[in-house]
């Protein structure tokens, strides 16, 4: 059991860092980390004591005063480093820096400097240490107009604001899960790398971007339909921006129900992508679900009975409720990271369809039990 320690754990990368190595309890034992173990030795020396891991991703990404970045990030490190000093720690110390080191900019300045501080703890106390050079990140969760230009867009088009390109530079991206696999691999082999510069996985204009986003709203929120995602990178995007969409509004969503003489006909998912449809009868009073997915789009469309369909966000106490009859055929679609179930809530047999974008693999299901 490998024990990690997390710094800036809150924050969007953190957040997602902690997610990724729950999925792993035998291996991992997460160490946790409050903002406030800065302001207090005892606290802060007790949490580097604990730990086999430390990776450090507090920072102030953005502030109105530039100077406040740089002050507080090399301060944030000169503390971490004066703890590790007292506590004689032998900890493997990774630190995410940015590509923005290249540029002249406080945020890039306060990296560079962080990293060679880190780097001269290691070679004096013989210590390991990886610095990661990290391009652009996105993702679901991202906060908008501070994470990325990713998380701006999503949020504004969702919502229905109008985003505004700036400058419509060239952008290099990494999927947030991507870089966390790359973060855990270098946990699980403990080996040090001074300098680690981790490669983009996506180059593409800022224009692209809002264009691609664009076609997502019109395509999912308007139609209601899966859009055509040609790569994995339009897939990754897909689901980051569905983490912006507001569910308590958006959902349920009812179908259109076509009815004559022989009955009705509705139809429940038109898509762009392939996947596998299923069939469920659930007696009443029974639970089905109670799993969440990293990367898999579902739907859950209830056609004949009540049901209460339940989604939580993983990390977060808040339980979202959308009831479904039967005679309103509506759908609710699982964002990635929120575990859902559904239950029959009414007096006869609950009938449901479902559809996910993957074809069932055991070997690699992207299923992970956890209760609402």
């Amino acid at each position: 059991m490998m024990k990690v320690g997390i710094t800036g754990q809150n924050g969007f990368i953190g957040t997602h860092m902690i997610n990724n190595l729950m999925l792993f309890p035998e291996e991992f034992e997460i160490i946790n980390f409050h903002r406030s173990f800065f302001k207090n030795e005892a606290s802060l020396d007790k949490f580097v004591t604990e730990c086999d891991v430390i990776i450090h991703l507090a920072a102030l990404n953005r502030h109105n005063n530039p100077d406040k970045i740089l002050i507080t990030n090399v301060s944030l490190v000169q503390t971490l480093v004066k703890s590790l000093l007292r506590t004689k720690s032998k900890t493997h110390l990774i630190m995410s820096s940015s590509t923005q080191e290249e540029l002249d900019n406080s945020y890039g300045l306060s990296k560079k400097k962080g990293r060679e501080i880190f780097l001269n703890w290691a070679n004096t106390t013989k210590n390991k240490f990886t610095g990661l050079i990290i391009p652009n990140v996105f993702g679901p969760f991202g906060n908008p107009f501070y994470n990325s230009v990713v998380a701006t867009f999503c949020h504004q088009i969702s919502n229905g604001l109008k985003p505004k390109i700036n400058v419509d530079g060239t952008l290099n991206l990494i999927y947030v899960n991507d870089l966390i696999n790359k973060i855990i691999e270098i946990v699980r082999t403990n080996q040090p790398k001074d300098l680690y510069k981790i490669d983009h996985s996506h180059v593409l204009k800022v224009s692209d971007l809002l264009n691609t986003i664009k076609s997502f709203y019109e395509t999912y929120q308007l139609k209601g339909e899966i859009p055509h995602l040609k790569s994995k990178f339009e897939l990754d995007l897909f689901n980051t921006y569905r983490s912006y969409i507001n569910l308590k509004d958006y959902f349920p969503v009812n179908f259109k129900k076509h009815s004559d003489k022989r009955g009705s006909f509705v139809e429940i998912v038109r898509l762009g992508v392939g996947g596998q449809v299923s069939f469920s009868t659930t007696e009443p009073g029974y639970v089905r679900g109670n799993h969440f997915h990293t990367r898999k789009i579902e739907r859950f469309a209830v056609i004949k009975g009540k049901a209460l369909i339940q989604l939580r966000r993983i990390g977060s106490k808040e339980i979202l409720n959308f009831n479904l009859d039967g005679d309103i055929p509506s759908y609710v679609d699982m964002p990635v990271w929120y575990t859902h179930n559904i239950k029959n809530v009414g007096d006869e047999v609950l009938y449901t369809n479902f559809w996910i974008n993957e074809v069932y693999n055991p070997e690699d299901s992207d299923t992970f039990f956890e209760n609402v």
